[in-house]
């Protein structure tokens, strides 16, 4: 294999891989852009507290990261400009790789979202996997005076072109939904079922007798046993959604929720809940009034806040608290509108694009 034939295996597995991570990411910027957050509140405490000022950043840090791997993928596989695209490679993985080691290694968020919600890696997985590309990178970086220098027109155009609708599909993302859902709440999905496990949990029980390990498919009764620690068989089986709750000074209101046809609005902030579209939404719950549909408000905030923005719009619905992870978990928007039928979530729309009623009965 002569040494180009090597270069060009190079561009492809490198380029391929942030083409691909790009556009998984292009497809929920949002969701990036709170696990900037997740790292920004985490460096704030452990390193200095001025990252703390990047998080009203996060948005459009996420659409530059997202844009950029997508575009410099693009352009090392169609060769633009490919020693300055080396170096931007080299940066952008150099800081993947910090971000990837330190959780690893300190375990502070557990997942990278390298791959979005599309792709689950454990936090030392991701960081292998950049060790890899460094290395591929690097190779490329030190041999990057032998790699082609002229960028042909048609490539220039491409990048060009790639850029613009890349940016595109990010704003549109944002302003809407994500094209493809990837996670624990998409449509189609029974919350309730994916809160119990796929199959029985199966442990492991390691005990100490006698001053060695014994294992044990079941907890002994035997008090001459030394509990040191059990592990799951079969982690797979694990619940799909563990932290999904809803509660109000009644107590745990989840049960509720899985019964019968809810319309529910979502706000993970309720100081950063756009007011855009309120009038629509208001004229929405209007309607649903006399409807065979129970409406909600469901928010990360007091009962208080909750109830107080109830009242300033009007609304005649439930209020109910929230985790607001959970909530970004489930929705995209603040606020965003869920329609679960007996628990199974068969709609989700962004303010942007709030339903007619008959849209939404429709459903149920």
């Amino acid at each position: 294999m002569n040494k180009q034939a090597f270069f060009w295996i190079l561009r492809l597995l490198v380029g391929g891989l942030f083409v691909f991570s790009g556009l998984i990411k292009i497809n929920d910027p949002v969701g990036t852009a709170i696990k900037l957050e997740e790292y920004f509140d985490v460096f704030s405490n452990d390193i200095a507290p001025f990252f703390h000022l990047l998080k009203p950043y996060a948005l459009p840090l996420s659409v530059f990261l997202v844009v950029s791997e997508v575009v410099l993928g693009i352009m090392l596989l169609i060769g633009v400009r490919l020693k300055e695209t080396v170096w931007a490679l080299a940066s952008m993985i150099l800081f993947f790789t910090f971000l990837t080691f330190y959780s690893a290694y300190f375990n502070k968020v557990t997942d990278c979202g390298c791959f979005g919600d599309a792709i689950k890696l454990t936090p030392w997985e991701s960081f292998y996997k950049d060790i890899i590309l460094l290395v591929l990178i690097s190779f490329l970086f030190i041999f990057r005076k032998d790699l082609p220098q002229k960028t042909p027109k048609w490539a220039t155009y491409t990048a060009g072109a790639s850029l613009v609708l890349s940016l595109g599909l990010a704003v549109y993302a944002i302003q809407n939904l994500p094209f493809i859902d990837f996670r624990a709440y998409k449509i189609g999905v029974s919350i309730p079922v994916n809160m119990q496990p796929s199959a029985p949990l199966v442990y492991t029980y390691v005990m100490k007798k006698g001053g060695e390990l014994v294992y044990l498919d079941q907890y002994p009764t035997d008090e001459s046993y030394e509990f040191v620690e059990m592990t799951l068989n079969n982690p797979e089986a694990l619940p799909k959604i563990s932290d999904f709750a809803a509660w109000n000074a009644e107590g745990d209101q989840a049960e509720y929720l899985f019964q019968g046809n809810k319309v529910i609005l979502l706000s993970s902030n309720l100081s950063k809940m756009s007011n855009a579209n309120l009038a629509g939404l208001t004229q929405l719950f209007t309607s649903l009034e006399k409807a065979p549909v129970e409406l909600i408000f469901m928010a990360a905030a007091t009962q208080e806040e909750i109830d107080a923005v109830i009242a300033k719009n009007g609304w005649k619905i439930k209020g109910l608290q929230a985790d607001a992870t959970v909530v970004k978990t489930i929705m995209r928007a603040n606020p965003g509108i869920m329609l679960l039928k007996d628990g199974v979530v068969v709609g989700k729309y962004h303010h942007n694009n709030t339903p007619e009623a008959l849209a939404v009965l429709d459903l149920f």
